[in-house]
């Protein structure tokens, strides 16, 4: 199924070294992000206790701070999410505190419903830090098997130059989408990191296909150069790329919008790995393959006698 066709190959190749730069700088500055402000990690890997209150009116988060901090309960967060009646509370507990953490919970807000009649307990969720350490650790273990289970996967299917470009365009998103939550401070949460996940499995998928239209040029077109090849590889797959790309948006802005708080940043996460992804699979892996040396060898697709250039 097309939407539309391109005759002429577009040449990417030739703006290869410009996106790479770009992809470069872009990269750097995510990891400056996160080297400088770190991830905002959510009570998930933290530990800790959240507490979401609605009013019937507009919060006045410092008059919450004030009576919470008069109940002696220090280091609380207090902010707006989703509208200016809703708050968020979140609060470190300590190990020797796990066991009060209903207790405490009942306390705050026994004293928000006395400052204001209309504060309504929406959820309560309380992680221990030992659990939060322990999901910290089990996630990112989880990034690392799958980065190795997609290089062994191009490795074998492709060649070690696919995969190292692959992986290297893969790495580039996920280090662009924790950047931007560095940089802006998002809330970093189990969810969010599936979210990460996911996009590793998305994005490889799209390098797959181009890669693939790659494998059969290069038995089509014989006498073709392999920036030639690679150009009409990636021409041939815009359709599908643009078709795939936005029913897949379409779905995740749709979870952005209306799937509520628990949902939010996930669906935040997959935008900007949806949106880098799409680049990277174009502009960065094939470009890197390209600089590698990346020919029909590797394919183990030695030209035969005879054989007819069918380029179209």
């Amino acid at each position: 199924m097309e939407f539309f066709r391109i005759k002429r190959d577009i040449p990417f190749m030739k703006y290869g070294k410009i996106t790479t730069t770009i992809s470069l700088v872009t990269f750097i500055l995510a990891v400056l992000s996160l080297g400088f402000k770190g991830l905002n990690l959510g009570i998930d890997f933290t530990g800790g206790m959240l507490m979401e209150v609605s009013y019937a009116q507009p919060a006045n988060l410092e008059a919450i701070r004030k009576t919470l901090e008069a109940q002696d309960i220090a280091e609380v967060t207090v902010q707006n999410f989703g509208t200016s009646r809703d708050v968020l509370i979140r609060l470190p507990i300590k190990a020797d505190q796990e066991t009060s953490g209903g207790k405490l919970s009942n306390q705050m807000f026994e004293s928000l419903k006395a400052q204001d009649a209309s504060a309504e307990l929406r959820r309560v969720e309380f992680v221990g830090p030992q659990v939060g350490q322990e999901l910290y650790d089990n996630g990112l273990l989880a990034l690392l098997l799958v980065i190795a289970g997609i290089m062994a996967y191009l490795a074998l299917r492709f060649a070690w130059r696919f995969a190292v470009a692959a992986i290297i365009a893969n790495m580039h998103d996920i280090v662009i989408i924790l950047g931007m939550f560095a940089f802006f401070q998002w809330e970093f949460t189990l969810s969010v990191l599936a979210g990460v996940l996911a996009i590793l499995g998305y994005s490889v998928n799209e390098s797959v296909v181009v890669f693939d239209r790659v494998r059969e040029n290069f038995r089509k077109m014989r006498r073709a150069e392999v920036p030639e090849i690679i150009d009409n590889a990636i021409t041939a797959t815009m359709s599908r790329t643009v078709i795939t790309h936005s029913m897949t948006q379409l779905m995740v802005l749709a979870m952005f919008f209306f799937g509520g708080e628990a949902l939010h940043n996930f669906a935040l996460a997959l935008t900007i790995g949806i949106v880098f992804g799409i680049y990277s699979s174009v502009l960065v892996a094939c470009p890197v393959a390209l600089r590698l040396g990346v020919s029909r060898a590797d394919l183990l697709l030695p030209e035969k006698e005879g054989a007819v250039d069918n380029r179209p």
